[in-house]
């Protein structure tokens, strides 16, 4: 399976290069104007999963996320680790304390311009 992760967003662009220099994700896609939205898909080609950003036309598509939906991504490469705080930051996503201290005793929390989080977590991923 592969996993598409959909949400709308009043601001697009910025939200596309947030995500894409925070991320190190490549545009895989985009359409404007396809009744009345346009959206981008942002992912890495070598991944099953993509993230996909969507903007409707004279909307405001304005949600407000609870603290604890998150999207979480593992790297428990130190050095890996290290730089993508550092682009999260430089691509002006805004560290927040989580809600579950459990994010901020292994990683840390992020969030977008939309209010939505994300954390780089630095431990291994273990089913």
């Amino acid at each position: 399976m592969k996993l598409r992760i959909a949400r709308s967003t009043s601001k697009l662009k910025l939200i596309t290069e947030m995500y894409r220099a925070g991320l190190g994700l490549s545009i895989l896609g985009s359409f404007e104007n396809h009744a009345g939205f346009s959206g981008v898909m942002l992912g890495d080609p070598k991944n099953e999963y993509h993230f996909e950003f969507t903007e409707e036309e004279n909307a405001d598509s304005q949600s407000i996320p609870h603290k604890e939906s998150l999207i979480v991504f593992y790297e428990p490469e130190p050095i890996r680790y290290v730089a993508r705080i550092q682009d999260m930051k430089s691509a002006g996503f805004k560290n927040v304390k989580s809600h579950n201290p459990y994010w901020d005793d292994v990683g840390e929390t992020f969030v977008d311009l939309d209010g939505h989080r994300i954390v780089i977590c630095k431990k291994e991923w273990k089913t």
